[in-house]
């Protein structure tokens, strides 16, 4: 039998802190729980709003974190506080919670009143698909400025990076036709005096959903999803890929977009690089590169949410392609997501693009899909 899957609440800053340290309950914001009574306090589904509301009535911004109790040293069930029901004992972890053990890092947000209630339980088998697809929804609500409910998910608001219909778009996993996934746009994004439209539609009928909405003039990229399990192998490549600062890529995320996408203004330029920047707010963003001459002609990034990373952003410069640099860059990220403490490394990849059979021949498998859906600023919005 599976060892369950316990729940720890937290903020967002004490989640960055315990990346940063590679476990909860070592120090900074991270260990409040961990110093105050000497084991990190963990809970069940049914248990969780308790502290919830006891510590964080009203707030919006908190995190679930989903941990693997076979991932734990030391677990012990113990009775709470006095005033918890009395035949209510709690999961404590005796000593530090590696970040490796968390398989999920979930917004966990109260209703209007301000009170939080039981969060859906986690599935008794948490599989690759579901870590993937809760990390990729999850970073954009954990970094969004504004969240709105809409039929069939959730709509995201990025403030300072309006530019980014990746940040500004509805989240949808439910069933919902075209017709409403539009007025939804239209109401939340236009709403807000955004120009562009944008969905990521999975799940039920998706498909249908975002053929109908190709049919209304909206762009459609069939996005297929693959992983890997990372190694701590040394890459033997000549060339090796070496961490960086996401803000040592901005010059070379700006020459891509100048050749991606010309008639983007400066400003809008600046917002597509500023986001990635953004994102280590919430998660550990590793920036990889390979130099030449001292000049990034090659880079990609590794997002390290807990035991789950995603690779994001890989590219090469024109001039340097077919060089192997790609290889070098997959090998150095997936070391680094494996000394994080990573199990799970996964991409998202167009079904109708080269890299799809790339990473496949690489040994990533894929386990799902989704259809991301626009509308430019230039078309009409509906």
């Amino acid at each position: 039998m599976s060892a369950p899957t316990l729940l720890h609440l937290c903020t967002p800053a004490e989640w960055r802190a315990a990346l940063a340290d590679g476990a909860l309950g070592i120090s900074g914001a991270a260990g409040r729980s961990l110093t105050a009574s000497g084991f990190v306090h963990l809970s069940t589904s049914e248990q969780v709003s308790l502290p919830a509301n006891r510590l964080f009535a009203g707030r919006h911004d908190l995190v679930l974190l989903a941990v693997d109790a076979g991932r734990i040293a030391d677990l012990r069930w113990e009775p709470g506080l006095p005033d918890d029901p009395a035949d209510m004992v709690f999961p404590h972890a005796y000593g530090p919670v590696p970040t490796g053990a968390v398989l999920a890092a979930l917004p966990y947000r109260p209703g209007p009143d301000g009170t939080f209630v039981a969060p859906s339980p986690p599935p008794p088998r948490v599989d690759a698909r579901t870590r993937r697809d809760a990390m990729a929804y999850s970073v954009l609500r954990r970094l969004a400025t504004a969240e709105h409910t809409v039929t069939g998910g959730t709509a995201v608001l990025t403030g300072p990076v309006p530019a980014s219909h990746q940040h500004n778009q509805l989240l949808l996993d439910g069933p919902v036709g075209a017709p409403q996934v539009i007025a939804e746009a239209d109401r939340v994004l236009g709403g807000a005096g955004l120009a562009h439209r944008a969905a990521t539609v999975r799940g039920a009928d998706a498909a249908a959903t975002a053929a109908e909405l190709a049919r209304h003039g909206w762009e459609v990229d069939h996005v297929v999803s693959m992983v890997t399990t990372p190694s701590g192998e040394v890459p033997r490549h000549r060339v090796q890929a070496e961490r960086a600062l996401p803000s040592e890529l901005r010059a070379f995320w700006e020459a891509s977009w100048l050749r991606a996408a010309p008639g983007l203004t400066e400003a809008q330029r600046a917002q597509l690089c500023d986001r990635h920047e953004l994102e280590d707010d919430v998660v550990d963003v590793h920036a990889m590169v390979v130099r030449e001459h001292g000049l990034v002609v090659a880079c990609c990034l590794l997002k390290v949410d807990g035991a789950t990373a995603e690779l994001d952003a890989v590219e090469t410069a024109p001039s340097h392609r077919g060089r192997g640099l790609g290889d070098a860059l997959l090998a150095g990220a997936l070391r680094e997501a494996h000394r994080a403490g990573c199990d799970l490394v996964w991409l998202d990849a167009d079904a109708r693009d080269w890299p799809r059979e790339w990473y496949r021949r690489r040994g990533f498998g894929e386990v799902g899909e989704s259809w991301f859906c626009r509308l430019p600023a230039a078309a009409p919005a509906s």
